[in-house]
């Protein structure tokens, strides 16, 4: 019975990080979008450089959304350890959007946009956004190393 509450316990902690993680991705997406519809028309950039300027501001918004709320309770390493892990893990879930988009557009020849944003922002951005999540709770934001006391860790009751 220990061992079944425990189970509850493990996976109400996971669904609760997983949607904390939805929200948090959901504001970086808009945040991508404003700050590249800014940079694009408000600024006269071209759309490379929109975009790069507003993937650079969006991941930052989610390092900190990430950082500061849905894995506050995980172990802190270095900062500039775990900001430089987040970029090369984001940047991993964005090839793998990508990959999706080749394999669809050039493989399969699904070359109309409804199947590129099918590809792109269905299954790729479901692939990316599960990659993520669990390479930055495996990686990023780690567990409490063994020894130190959890903080906000919800005991089951005995």
């Amino acid at each position: 019975m220990k061992t079944l509450i425990g189970f509850y316990y493990g996976l109400h902690h996971l669904a609760r990080e997983m949607a904390k993680f939805g929200v948090v991705g959901a504001v970086a997406y808009v945040v991508d979008v404003g700050v590249f519809n800014l940079v694009l028309i408000g600024l006269h950039q071209n759309a490379v450089v929109a975009k790069i300027v507003s993937v650079l501001v969006a991941t930052l918004v989610a390092y900190a959304g990430n950082r500061q709320w849905t894995f506050r309770h995980r172990h802190r390493s270095a900062p500039v350890r775990e900001l430089a892990l987040f970029f090369l893990l984001n940047s991993i879930g964005l090839g793998i959007a990508v990959a999706c988009v080749s394999v669809s557009h050039y493989v399969l020849g699904f070359t109309s946009p409804v199947s590129d944003n099918i590809a792109a922002n269905v299954v790729g951005l479901a692939l990316g956004t599960t990659f993520r999540f669990w390479s930055y709770r495996r990686w990023v934001f780690t567990t409490t190393p063994a020894g130190e006391p959890r903080p906000r860790q919800v005991t089951p009751p005995r």
